[in-house]
């Protein structure tokens, strides 16, 4: 049975051109999902039914799972069965009158413009370092790109005198960024003052982004200062590197860009995604409304 997921798998690389990370997320689910199988003495594909689905989802319910954890294993499983139908591995879908549950829509959590300001100037920009982690700031919030996409950046990625950046982003599909002014002044301070000083033992290295040892910067080492500037910067947030992308969209929204345009610079697959930031803008809208308006 491990054999059809492989081939799932490769399937989902090949055919459908998924990202690492994103079939790394298939793979954990599906064999978390034969494990249960295996479990339950399911040696066929074809003893699989709904009920055997149902059993399964109960028990990822009845070990405290989120719903948007259940969610994704419904797609998951949605997706790999049509598979094995496909490949008639199957004579049947047992997920075809299942029904994911419906997601709570969670307002993402943004900064307004003057906490921004204020994290994006806690660094200190007398050290190397500190230039670096102004600089990462200052592309997160002017670019709204992923942490994965940031600490992926090359050098080769910059186009600085056109204002532009390009990256690769989810289904590994490349979009070109404009960059802001501060942006492209930061990135220059930084590969002229600090960069080559923070890559003196590794001159060969191409990305962007290093650590002190000149070797790329990871996603956690991106999560670890940032949570050591907001707590100098005195913000009493639960921030994120993503929280910064939220931000941007939203600032843009509330200053009037179009949707279609924030989605393309976010690389949204799906417009769907994007509108969640239209809620923000009602929601705060209607706050500074109940909070200034003398009848409100």
């Amino acid at each position: 049975m491990e054999e059809q997921m492989i081939d799932y798998l490769h399937y989902l690389q090949i055919e459908r051109g998924l990202s690492l990370n994103t079939r790394k997320s298939y793979e954990r689910d599906l064999h978390k999902y034969l494990a249960f199988l295996q479990d339950q003495k399911i040696e066929s594909w074809q003893l699989v039914d709904r009920y055997i689905i149902m059993e399964y989802l109960q028990l990822l319910n009845n070990e405290s799972n989120s719903s948007a954890t259940i969610i994704r294993m419904i797609s998951t499983l949605r997706g790999f069965h049509q598979f094995l139908r496909q490949e008639r591995v199957m004579d049947h879908d047992p997920m075809q009158h299942i029904d994911s549950p419906k997601k709570a829509q969670k307002l993402p959590s943004t900064l307004s413009v003057e906490e921004v300001t204020a994290l994006i100037e806690t660094p200190d920009t007398t050290k190397p370092l500190g230039i670096r982690n102004r600089t990462i700031l200052e592309v997160m919030y002017a670019t709204g790109l992923r942490v994965s996409e940031l600490v992926d950046l090359k050098i080769g990625d910059l186009h600085l005198s056109i204002g532009l950046l390009q990256t690769i982003g989810k289904g590994d599909k490349e979009r070109i960024i404009p960059l802001g002014d501060y942006a492209i002044q930061w990135i220059e301070k930084y590969l002229e003052e600090a960069r080559p000083t923070l890559i003196k033992k590794n001159q060969n290295e191409t990305h962007l982004f290093v650590n002190h040892h000149g070797k790329p910067l990871s996603r956690q080492g991106v999560w670890k200062n940032l949570k050591q500037i907001v707590q100098e910067a005195g913000i009493n947030k639960n921030i994120t590197p993503h929280t910064l992308r939220h931000s941007f969209a939203t600032h843009l929204l509330e200053n009037g860009a179009d949707l279609r345009i924030v989605q393309e610079l976010l690389g949204h697959a799906d417009i769907s995604t994007t509108q969640i930031y239209t809620h923000i803008t009602k929601q705060r809208m209607a706050d500074v409304y109940k909070q200034h308006f003398p009848r409100a």
